[in-house]
């Protein structure tokens, strides 16, 4: 009888350690179907509702981005996702607000706190940032660095789509790989050293004059090689110009020292 309480005891323990610990995730996961943060934007409201979802999955560098990239104290985010229980995309959206109006982001959350009835467009107004503003434009034009940052598709709008001109829809550029924030430029340094560093070395032998073929010094192997050891064919033809300067001297000396 004591081994089948002593069993009972240990199934009930375990139950309950499987529902609290999955009990944040169905929560996290029911927030983020029932939430509705009231931007009076739609593109804005999808994604804060996806800003959730990634907030969710990958805490900490949503937490990073917050500190790094919208000024906001890491306890006080820390805070408000664990003690409050905020949801990632109010979080965010503060922290953008706030950096745009130049204000602390607490400032903003406990305005938001007082009155979180009234959704975020409301909250927004009253900070100055209306519907079709400038600060309403950046406010928007905000989640495409973080989704660069994030690796993660972003879908602009029309508004958006004529800020970024050169992003394909879903994020991506012209190749079809995520734009990365100070990823612009560097395909043409690279352009520049691969290729530019042997433009010129089209043929090993184009460096060679005609007429020395009979000179056994420089151009004794041009004949067999093409030129490529006579006359500095590490000069200007060989190996993008100016490789070894003094190629073409040693081979003309060497070249009229047996005729």
């Amino acid at each position: 009888m004591s081994a089948t309480r002593s069993n009972l005891k240990s199934g009930a323990l375990v139950l309950m350690l499987a529902l609290a610990a999955a009990s944040p995730a169905v929560g996290a996961q029911d927030l983020t179907v029932s939430w509705n943060p009231r931007s009076g934007d739609v593109w804005v409201d999808t994604l804060l509702n996806d800003v959730n979802r990634y907030g969710y999955e990958y805490r900490e560098p949503f937490i990073d981005e917050m500190v790094r990239y919208h000024a906001a104290p890491r306890p006080l985010v820390v805070e408000l996702i664990e003690r409050r229980r905020w949801a990632p995309g109010d979080v965010y959206y503060a922290c953008s607000i706030a950096a745009i109006i130049g204000r602390p982001c607490r400032h903003v959350v406990d305005m938001y706190e007082a009155d979180r009835g009234q959704g975020w467009g409301v909250i927004a107004q009253r900070l100055g940032i209306k519907p079709g503003s400038p600060e309403f434009h950046q406010l928007k034009k905000g989640f495409v660095p973080t989704y660069d940052r994030w690796a993660r598709p972003i879908d602009l709008d029309d508004d958006l789509r004529r800020a970024f001109p050169g992003r394909a829809k879903g994020g991506k550029g012209p190749g079809g790989g995520v734009v990365h924030a100070g990823d612009h430029g560097k395909s043409g340094a690279k352009g520049a050293a691969h290729g530019g560093s042997k433009s010129a070395g089209h043929g090993k032998g184009g460096g060679k004059p005609a007429g020395q073929a009979t000179h056994k010094g420089g151009s004794g192997k041009s004949a067999s090689h093409g030129g490529g050891k006579g006359g500095g064919g590490k000069s200007g033809g060989g190996k993008g110009g100016g490789g070894k300067s003094g190629g073409g001297q040693k081979g003309g000396n060497k070249g009229g020292g047996k005729h």
